[in-house]
Parts: C-alpha cells; structure tokens; sequence
C-alpha cells in the first residue's frame, strides 16, 4: 500500500495538469476531522499565475478530480482549500489487503518498499575510542539507529558508519602510560583488560600534565605511531579493541547495528585529499584553494568571519598536519566514490552546522560530489539535567552513558516490582527473570522514545520521572498500549495469527471508523520520518494511534471487542485489534525499542 497522500496527490496533479497547469497538489492531513481526512491548497498558489480567483480555480480542478474510488465528493471551503473524505468502502479495501502476520520479524503491515532505492551512509555515534561513552553519545546513537532503521524499512542499503576517534596526539599519552602500567600487553595484546577506560584517560592525563619526561614520552610515542613502529602499532589495536569493546557493549544493550570505521581508516586518503586539492590550484583560477599563512585553505562563497572577511576552511595546518576538515572530505570521497552513497547523512549535534555547512560546499565546489547525491547534517539540540544545565557529575565530569542506563533500569524495576506487589491484579505476577526482562525494556524504551520524541532541534530535559511515567506521550505507556492488545487476544482465547486473513472488515461505528483511517496513515507517516528524518513524526503518530483504540476499546465512546456479536463482528474488531498491535510494534521495532506481551 502506498502512503494515501501520496495517492491522492497523484489524482490532483492530473486534475491540474487536465487544466492546462502545473503545480504542486499540497495535499496533507486535514488538521480538524470535522473538514474531512485529507485537504489540499494548492488553488490558492494557481490562481495567481492563472491569474483567476483561488474558488474558480478549485472548482476547475474538482471538476476533473477523478476521486469516486476513494473519496465522497470533494468539497470547496474558505477561499479556496479543497477537503477530501475517505470512502469506508475505500478504507475497509485498504484494511482487508493487509495480509495476515506470519513472521513478525518480516511484517510490513501492508507497507510498500520504495520504488527507487538510494544508497544511504549514516554517520552516527562516533565516540572518542580514549574514553568511555558518555550522555553526549546517546542523541546521535539512537537518532542516527531510528534513522537507519527506517531507511532499511523502505529498501534503501544503508550504512551505519561509527566514525570513532582512534587516532591524534593524545593516543601517544595513552600508549605510554599503557606500556608503563600493563608493560605485558606489548608481547601479550589479546590479554589487556581496563576496566574503567575513564579512570585510565584521567590517570594518563595527571601524568602528561604533570610529569615532562613522561610528556617528552607521549610525543615521541605519537611519532612512533605515525612513522609505523610495529611495537606501538601493535599497542595502539590492543587499546583500540579494549575500548570498542566497551562500546560496543553498549551498542549491544541499545541494540544498535554499526560499523567502525576510525579515523585511522582515512589515514592514507588524506594526502589524496590534499593532492587533489593542490592539483585544482594549479589548474584552477576561482582561488577556491590557496595558501594563506603557511596552511592549505579553501575559501568557498558564502562564508564570512564576523569581520566580514572570507572564512577558510584549513585543511593542511602550517606545521603540514592535518584536521578534522582533511578527514572529513576524506569520508566523503570514500563514501561517494567507493560506497556509491547516493545520500549521506551525518547525525551530529547543532554546534557543528558551520563546520559540515563548509564540509559539503568544499566538496561540492571541489567537484567531488555530483547534484544528485545529498549531503544532510541532521543537527540535534543538547541533552539537559532536570535542572536545565548540562548533563554532569557533581564532580563536574560527563555522565557514563552506561550509568545512565542502569539508572533508567533500575528505576524501571522498581515500577515493574510494585505492580508485581498488587494482589488486584494477578495477570501482573511475574517471576523475577520476567521483570528483570521487563525492566530493561522499559528502561531502556524510556531513555531511547523521550529521546526521539522531542524536535531534533531542541534541547531538552532528561527526567526518568516523566520517561517512566504510565501516562502521556511516554514509552511505557505505548509499551502497556501493545500488551493491553495482546492481552485482550489472550482474553478473548484468540491467536490473532490465526484470524482468517479473508474476515471482512467492517466499519460501522464511528470508533471503528475512526481507528481504521488511523491504520492507514503508518505508510505515509514513514514516508515523512525517511524524507524528513524527524522521528518525532513516528512517535507522536503512535501516541495518537494508541489514543485512538483506547476510545475504540472503551465501554462507552467505543465497542464491544471480546463479546462483540454476531460473529463476523466479533472476527471484524479482533482483526482491527491485531492490526493495531502490529502497527505499534513495527513502528517501535523501527524506534529501536523491543516490545513486552505483558506488563
């Protein structure tokens, strides 16, 4: 099934093109139901290069909208705004071409891939492999995993490029104080073990700060590492597989997919990079490379210091080294040319739009990336304490992100332990494997969907009080949404993977009706998270989803389900019930969150 707006707006463009015109259809969701499902405002635009008023140019296109199939009669409002509601007969077609769930790890829920797939690179993550992962490394983890969850969803190939920090000077400080303390790892790399890789950064540190001879050290460790000292190579992956192996324990608890792919992997790319660009300034007169003060500089339009002078973008410092400008293009050029991206994506905090802003004009002004292949900074806000200042430690350090998470667990089991307690309640006794299980789903949830549910660019407060809450816009409350679902086939002594796929639906009270059209908008909600890259988009419709079969569920504004009669009724309810149940777990499966059967 295709997004219904992006149908819809199919019948208009033809009706508008039947006129002798072009334009874009503007068809999107009605915001109040009570002006019909869908609406368009397009004639308003026409009518001034047509040169008519916005209502004739509505009527024009009614007139030659072909919409029987789907639609009641379109309706003209205000100057001009075309209001379109669905037909049940369409809606219950829709609903019935859904096919039955035989592997949930396979269901679309009736979605259709994209017709023409890209090839994505996301950048996403990316932490320092010196220290342990920190609160700044969630946002762009779980964005950047939600992201790529969904482009993989609509048929894309995506890669999920972790471009981790594991080269520059203060790996010399760390390599020297790791030869110093754990001098077997030199012979012995498999055997390292640290297990508090921050406590070792801060003891490297104190060191490099405070002892010259063990600073002359570090230095000359770097240059041994660059030159290709076998020794310190061989220092430098020990270090390097012990810290991704902290990392990646927290990937596996995120459960986030990536590839690294260090800053060490572009090493002997960046003196193509430069090689290129010193190619282009002898060859080229637009003065887009030159030398200024001894460094190796871009200057592209458009990009001014506060004094008004031409900004340059460093890419070989005065000294010949390089910075993170080098390595960047250097990824692009391998992104683009041996990866064949065709869209890249780099999923990195707000602060950074300048640098990427210059980043993508340089390689385009260079020539390295063609019109057809996007170049996204998907920026984010900051991730705040409750008190609305920066995450840290009363110390004043950043906060683990492993810390973070057990904390959120640990919160989450002392909510699943007291509903455990409640005697009301039996369907709610678990065993302890049961809420430990239960506990890190719902912790984690909590962390990863208030993350997602926020605008990308905003900051926001970090509040377990609010993320663990049972009521609003919060993961366990979508979490009970989905159990409650399945609790009700348990009740009504119903596998709904056995629920004949050819039931008819039927759609006869106004709460049915209202649920089934819900159903239908997960396609084109999809559609906008993999245009627009907004997860919000996916959250608030689940929120809204679930909202609706709770009024549908619901004694009074709603229906009988489990003792619903006659039969085909009955078959017809549980159906729109399993159908929800899958809608809200593929779209929390693409959030990066497990689902639970009970809670």
């Amino acid at each position: 099934m295709k997004p219904l707006v992006e149908q819809l707006s199919r019948r208009v463009r033809q009706a508008i093109l039947q006129m002798g015109a072009d334009g874009d259809p503007l068809v999107q969701a009605a915001q109040d139901p009570k002006f019909g499902d869908y609406q368009s405002n397009c004639a308003m635009g026409l009518a001034k290069k047509l040169g008519k008023k916005p209502r004739d140019v509505a009527a024009a296109i009614v007139e030659r909208l072909d919409i029987d199939d789907m639609c009641e009669p379109p309706e003209i409002a205000g100057p001009g705004f075309i209001n379109l509601r669905l037909k049940p007969a369409f809606v219950i077609r829709c609903l019935e071409a859904i096919p039955p769930c035989a592997d949930p790890q396979e269901d679309r829920v009736g979605v259709d891939r994209a017709s023409v797939p890209e090839t994505v690179v996301i950048d996403l993550s990316s932490p320092n492999l010196a220290k342990e992962m920190h609160v700044g490394h969630l946002r762009s983890t779980v964005i950047g995993d939600c992201v790529a969850r969904v482009l993989e969803f609509e048929g894309h190939t995506v890669h999920r490029e972790n471009h981790v920090g594991d080269w520059g000077t203060q790996f010399g400080m760390l390599l020297a104080h790791l030869r110093s303390v754990k001098p077997e790892v030199v012979d012995q790399p498999d055997s390292l073990v640290i297990s508090d890789l921050e406590s070792f950064y801060i003891e490297a540190k104190g060191r490099f700060d405070s002892d010259e001879d063990f600073k002359r050290k570090s230095r000359e460790t770097v240059v041994a590492l660059q030159g290709g000292d076998p020794t310190t190579h061989r220092l430098w992956m020990a270090f390097c597989v012990e810290s991704s192996r902290h990392c990646h324990a927290i990937y596996d608890r995120l459960g986030v997919r990536l590839v690294d792919r260090g800053e060490s992997f572009y090493t002997d790319l960046m003196p193509e990079v430069i090689a290129r660009l010193e190619a282009m300034r002898e060859t080229r007169n637009d003065g887009l490379v030159r030398v200024s003060e001894g460094a190796l500089c871009l200057f592209m339009e458009g990009f001014k210091t506060r004094q008004g002078e031409p900004l340059p973008l460093i890419v070989r410092k005065s000294d010949g080294g390089y910075n993170y400008a080098t390595s960047d293009l250097a990824t692009i050029i391998h992104r683009v040319e041996q990866l064949k991206a065709t869209r890249i994506i780099y999923v990195v905090g707000l602060a950074q739009k300048q640098h990427f802003d210059m980043i993508f004009a340089a390689a385009r002004q260079a020539g390295w990336v063609a019109e057809h292949v996007s170049l996204v900074h998907l920026g984010f806000g900051s991730m705040l304490a409750a008190t609305g200042r920066p995450f840290k430690t009363r110390e004043g350090a950043s906060v683990k992100l492993k810390d973070l998470l057990d904390e959120a667990v640990a919160r989450a089991r002392n909510v699943v332990e007291r509903a455990a307690l409640d005697q009301t309640r039996p369907e709610r006794s678990f065993s302890e494997d049961q809420i430990e299980q239960i506990a890190e789903r719902v912790g984690l949830a909590a962390v990863k969907y208030f993350d997602l549910s926020h605008s990308m660019s905003s900051d926001y407060r970090f509040d377990l009080d609010t993320m663990l809450n049972l009521e609003g816009n919060t993961a366990p409350y979508m979490l009970y949404a989905y159990a409650r679902i399945r609790s009700i086939g348990r009740k009504a002594g119903v596998d709904f993977t056995t629920l004949p796929g050819d039931a008819p639906i039927i759609l006869e009270h106004p709460a049915e009706v209202d649920l089934a059209k819900k159903l239908l908008q997960f396609a084109e909600t999809l559609d906008v998270v993999g245009r627009e890259l907004r997860p919000n988009v996916l959250t608030d419709y689940l929120y809204e989803l679930a909202k609706v079969f709770s009024r549908f569920y619901d004694r009074k504004l709603g229906v009988r389900v489990i003792d619903a009669s006659p039969d085909n009724v009955r078959v017809s309810r549980l159906r729109l019930c399993d159908i929800t149940a899958r809608v809200l777990r593929l779209g929390l499966h693409l959030l990066g969150i497990k689902t639970v059967e009970q809670m």
